[in-house]
């Protein structure tokens, strides 16, 4: 028997009247069931290191929702702690990383390629629970938004630290994205091997950068990753996400070469059609607030998604991870909307 599988069928280029729909950070807290789950963990990292509980929240809004795309619960930091470096999470602030790499410490890391073991366990847990016709999506940080986070030891608003050495210790930060690079290659393949059908790249911090440091620090690394994963796995779509990358996007697409280019929700999506080659299928775009209030707002949004990608391969999507005071309700009449049910 064959099994529809619409988002995987997507993604790789065939165009349908019924869109796929995911939201990317749907595995979270805004859920009932993940809150409880993680209440009797050892925090976030204790419960990204837990296959079983990780594969569980993996599947949480599947269960709930019936989304037409499962994403691996994890988190893009597990390169760095993967590369040598310590994590833990602060309650109510994210993610820390020591040593700060700004400090003078980028020859001192010895990679720990074990540490990743357990998110491969997870992948394979997850696809045992998943029906066929629902596409499994792993996923990895770009290097640059990776390396902003290994040098400053935290998330930043502007990521001026990691510009500034970039500018300033060229040699010293391509070293940095090289060592990030190869081990992305490695961990996304051990992912395909798992058992994930899709990858997407999270390039979160792409915004800041100008364009000749958006060329070498975001287009080249990419591009390479992606590069290397095609020759591993040729039938293994791959999302590129740079987040802010505005009029730069169309250079991404070209120069990155993506299997489907995902748009934050700054992004005019009548002016992505218009400028992004026709064939490349696009996911996106709604402002994560245009959820959480609901109602009208929401559907005239969604409605304007919908009409400006009619005319080619699309995957409804939000334009960045869903917040966690978004209220289940309105999921649920999203979820109306796009696949044409709403009442």
């Amino acid at each position: 028997m064959t099994v529809e599988r619409l988002l995987l069928n997507t993604l790789k280029g065939q165009h349908s009247e019924r869109r796929p729909i995911w939201l990317m950070r749907q595995a979270g807290r805004y859920l009932p069931e993940y809150r409880a789950l993680r209440s009797a963990k050892d925090g976030f990292l204790g419960l990204v290191y837990d296959s079983s509980a990780a594969a569980e929240v993996t599947l949480q809004p599947i269960k709930r929702f019936g989304f037409d795309g499962a994403i691996l619960f994890s988190d893009i930091l597990v390169i760095p702690y993967a590369l040598g470096q310590n994590l833990w999470f602060e309650d109510g602030e994210g993610p820390r990383l020591s040593p700060r790499l700004i400090d003078g410490h980028l020859g001192a890391l010895k990679c720990v390629p074990e540490r990743l073991e357990p998110i491969y366990d997870t992948v394979r847990k997850v696809r045992e629970g998943l029906l066929p016709s629902t596409t499994l999506l792993g996923f990895a940080g770009s290097p640059w938004t990776v390396a902003t986070y290994m040098l400053h030891g935290r998330g930043s608003k502007d990521q001026s630290e990691a510009r500034r050495f970039a500018y300033s210790n060229a040699d010293a930060f391509e070293a940095l994205i090289d060592a990030i690079t190869e081990l992305t290659v490695t961990y996304l393949h051990g992912q395909i091997m798992a058992g994930v059908d899709a990858i997407q790249l999270f390039e979160s911090w792409s915004g800041t950068l100008s364009p000749a440091q958006f060329e070498r620090w975001v287009i080249i690394p990419n591009a390479r990753i992606v590069s290397a994963l095609r020759a591993i796995a040729p039938e293994i779509p791959i999302i590129g996400f740079p987040k802010g990358a505005g009029g730069k996007l169309l250079r991404y697409v070209i120069g990155v070469n993506p299997s489907a280019i995902a748009l934050d929700e700054t992004v005019d999506p009548h002016w992505a059609h218009s400028v992004l080659p026709p064939e490349i299928p696009v996911q996106g775009n709604l402002d994560p607030l245009a959820l959480i209030t609901g109602g009208n707002v929401m559907k005239s949004a969604v409605d304007d998604i919908l009409a400006a990608f009619s005319k080619r391969p699309h995957i409804f999507n939000l334009g960045h991870g869903i917040l966690p005071d978004t209220p289940i309700a309105h999921v649920e009449q999203l979820l109306h909307m796009v696949r044409g049910q709403n009442q």
